[in-house]
């Protein structure tokens, strides 16, 4: 399904200045799903559409400062900050749907805690979420989609005459939509240096062929023990991740803290605060990310603690690294701080591979880099956000 761009002021300009009590209804579900995307009357004071914490511009994340180095997200009450960073939305379709698999581990979902059990889940969340769109309820978001005259002929031609009758059914109507915008290729072109490179339309650098060698290798590096969906590597259509779920030893984002109101004290369990999850052995794990953007879509891991995406890679080797250098966090010139919760770490994971020196680390990151969709590439040279 091709869903043609549109920027987020000519949407705005679509839903705020055109009669719709003349428009007719959207031609797909998909565009219909891409109006909502970026309609910020969905929001308690319409300042705040998804596309604010997921902008296409960027990654479709956050590239707000908020106060906190855009680590966390500002609300549409302009004051309410989260304790999380905004994943990217892009790829995000190809998690499965959240499941304990016949291995006993949990696989999927959305969020970095897994509890949308699939991508219409996740796009229901943020509407009624205080801290987020601030909507006090679904009647209150059904009301502000009745407003708008081209979606209630959209609602009823898509999913009945009587969409509007059942307020749980309007609204799970509107996140199907919004999921069903997500799962196009606008959000997932696959078009990245390494796409391009499986098809023979781009040759590696020396530095990004020997990451790619590295982080498929099983010998020389941990990567792909997580970040690799795929049976084999050089597979097209590969997400860089396999959707479980680690405690890798992430600290506590002090700075954010110190911002979002979010006491120290504060534990952030992980997949141990998915409703559905009530093992203690989850306690601090959160879902593997995609590596897709990844280069574009800092700060990173499941707070945004780490700014720079070769400290990321640096925390990782710290693991197997004897070297009292590499127990420096480069952005702070301490050591690296205690995980938030050190139970429960992956350790396996973790400790596989040796030590790398700074020419691997470095083709590592230029892998990654490689994984940047083709529309986003000028992003790479941009400085890092203060």
């Amino acid at each position: 399904m091709h869903i043609p761009h549109a920027t987020p002021l000519l949407l705005a300009g679509m839903i705020a200045l055109f009669p719709l009590t003349a428009w007719p209804a959207f031609e797909t579900v998909e565009m219909l799903g891409q109006v909502l995307f970026f309609d910020k009357n969905l929001s308690k004071n319409r300042t705040q559409a998804c596309a604010t914490c997921h902008d296409p511009a960027n990654g479709f994340a956050d590239a707000r400062s908020n106060a906190t180095a855009g680590a966390v997200s500002l609300g549409d009450d302009n004051t309410s900050l989260g304790d999380r960073n905004a994943p990217t939305a892009s790829y995000a379709a190809f998690s499965p749907p959240f499941h304990l698999n016949q291995d006993g581990v949990y696989v999927g979902g959305q969020f970095h805690d897994g509890r949308a059990k699939n991508l219409t889940e996740q796009a229901g969340g943020p509407p009624t979420n205080p801290i987020e769109m601030g909507l006090p309820d679904k009647a209150a978001v059904v009301i502000r989609l009745q407003e708008n005259k081209q979606y209630v002929s959209s609602f009823k031609k898509f999913y009945g005459e009587d969409i509007f009758d059942d307020t749980d059914n309007a609204y799970a109507a509107m996140a199907q939509s919004i999921a069903a915008f997500e799962k196009t290729a606008y959000f997932s072109p696959f078009d990245s240096k390494y796409d391009r490179y499986l098809r023979g339309e781009y040759t590696l650098s020396e530095a990004e062929d020997l990451g790619m060698t590295l982080f498929f290798s099983e010998q020389f590096t941990n990567c792909n023990l997580c970040h690799q969906l795929k049976k084999l590597p050089g597979r097209e259509g590969e997400t860089f991740t396999d959707y479980h779920y680690h405690n890798i030893g992430i600290p506590i984002n002090k700075k954010a803290r110190n911002v979002n109101g979010v006491p120290e004290s504060h534990t952030d369990k992980g997949l141990l605060d998915n409703p559905s999850v009530h093992d203690p052995a989850q306690a601090g794990k959160f879902k593997v990310p995609t590596l897709r953007n990844v280069a574009v879509t800092a700060p990173y891991m499941h707070n945004g603690v780490f700014s720079d995406l070769r400290t990321v890679v640096l925390f990782y080797n710290k693991y197997n690294s004897r070297s009292e250098t590499r127990q420096i966090n480069p952005e702070t010139g301490q050591r690296w701080q205690s995980p938030e919760i050190a139970e429960n770490l992956s350790r396996h994971e973790l400790e596989t591979g040796p030590a790398l020196d700074d020419k691997r680390i470095d083709a590592l990151v230029a892998f990654m880099k490689a994984l940047t969709d083709q529309r986003y590439e000028h992003l790479l040279n941009q400085p890092l956000q203060d």
